[in-house]
């Protein structure tokens, strides 16, 4: 794997979803030959049924947060697809409802000022996934009129995953699965990890993930300069809230908050059960004397323990390929400084490249290799 392509659009909501869609059509148009692909195998679905819950989630979005259905309508124009099956694509979680093809993974992680090194606020994430979506997976850099910019890891077609905006805030994403979840009308997961990273502050972020119709199961780790992190475990009707213990939260694809619901993949997401746990014993040391380092925590998303489904995840060759799972990408951030570092999958064999979202608007932007890796060559 190779390091993401970085995508910067600037202007109105439209205007910057048009641009995006110019640039991106054609691994728009591959994602979407993905998608339906495993709308259709998968779930069973129509092009008919795609259709129509594609409009019912554009519909959604015009009343959950504005902004999203504008970049999905410009998105439209610039890419030449129906905004509707955009709309179908970020609700991939939801059309693929009921199936069980979202093994999935990811372990997230945030350290709070005080236990760090240098003051700042850390949040960080392995993304697990198929491995063939990282040639249609970008950095999407997005700066308004207003000035408000966010940086995030997006597949093509899509509007957010994890990542930072210039407020300081940040969003990690988990999957989860519950026996709530369900197909219907309801603001899809994709769109609240956009809608929070709209948000300006921590305040609005929770709102706009708890009092909201919600259809899926999801875990999202927020984190902020200010120097505060919490972790909401979603479900459709109720939710459970994490705070950090010695200044860090760990999280992967199983509920830790006691919910009134049956979880689906507490028993066979990979490792999920001590993926948290691994994760904290590798930062106890530093934790301790609080001087976690960025390096520190890259050095834990590349721990291999368990090979090959550790935090730092590795192709299975004893699964079929279309079922196999691997790191997809790898990120860090610093929300004091707005930098995000990311490395392509498996991270414990390749080098980060660091992205400063102040600098990525005026001018070409320039990225940096950081945190090569020891003792492995790239591939």
């Amino acid at each position: 794997m190779t390091a993401p392509n970085l995508i910067v659009v600037q202007g109105g909501y439209r205007q910057m979803g048009e641009q995006l869609g110019e640039q991106t059509a054609e691994l728009v148009e591959r994602s979407l030959a993905t998608y339906v692909g495993r709308f259709h195998d998968d779930a069973g679905l129509s092009d008919a049924d795609i259709d129509r819950w594609g409009r019912v989630y554009l519909d959604v979005a015009e009343s959950y947060v504005p902004e999203i259905a504008a970049m999905l309508h410009g998105m439209a124009d610039g890419s030449g697809h129906p905004a509707h099956r955009l709309a179908a694509l970020n609700a991939r979680t939801e059309m693929l409802y009921g199936t069980g093809y979202r093994e999935g993974g990811c372990t997230s992680v945030s350290v709070l000022p005080r236990y760090t090194a240098d003051g700042h606020t850390l949040l960080a994430q392995n993304w697990d996934w198929h491995p063939e979506q990282a040639e249609v997976t970008f950095l999407l850099a997005t700066r308004d009129e207003a000035g408000f910019s966010v940086l995030s890891l997006t597949e093509a077609g899509m509007l957010a995953k994890s990542g930072l905006n210039s407020a300081g805030l940040g969003v990690c994403a988990n999957l989860l699965i519950s026996d709530l979840d369900r197909g219907g009308r309801g603001v899809p997961y994709h769109y609240l990890l956009r809608g929070a990273l709209q948000s300006r502050t921590m305040s609005l972020a929770h709102k706009r993930l708890l009092p909201v119709e919600r259809i899926s199961s999801g875990n999202v780790l927020l984190a902020d300069a200010g120097g505060e992190s919490i972790d909401f475990e979603l479900a459709p009707g109720v939710f459970g809230t994490l705070l950090p213990e010695q200044g860090l939260i760990t999280h992967s694809n199983h509920f830790q908050a006691t919910l009134p619901l049956r979880d689906k993949k507490a028993a066979t997401s990979a490792l999920t059960q001590l993926r948290p746990a691994r994760a904290r014993h590798l930062l106890e040391p530093a934790l301790e004397e609080r001087r976690v380092r960025v390096a520190d925590v890259v050095a834990t998303l590349r721990d291999e323990w368990s090979f090959p489904d550790g935090i730092c995840r590795h192709p299975d060759p004893d699964v079929a390929p279309a079922e196999r799972f691997c790191t997809v990408y790898s990120l860090v951030m610093d929300l004091t400084d707005r930098v995000l570092w990311i490395a392509p999958g498996p991270p414990s064999r390749h080098a980060y490249t660091r992205w400063d979202l102040d600098r990525l608007f005026d001018g070409a932007p320039v990225a940096r290799t950081e945190f090569e890796p020891e003792g492995a060559t790239a591939a």
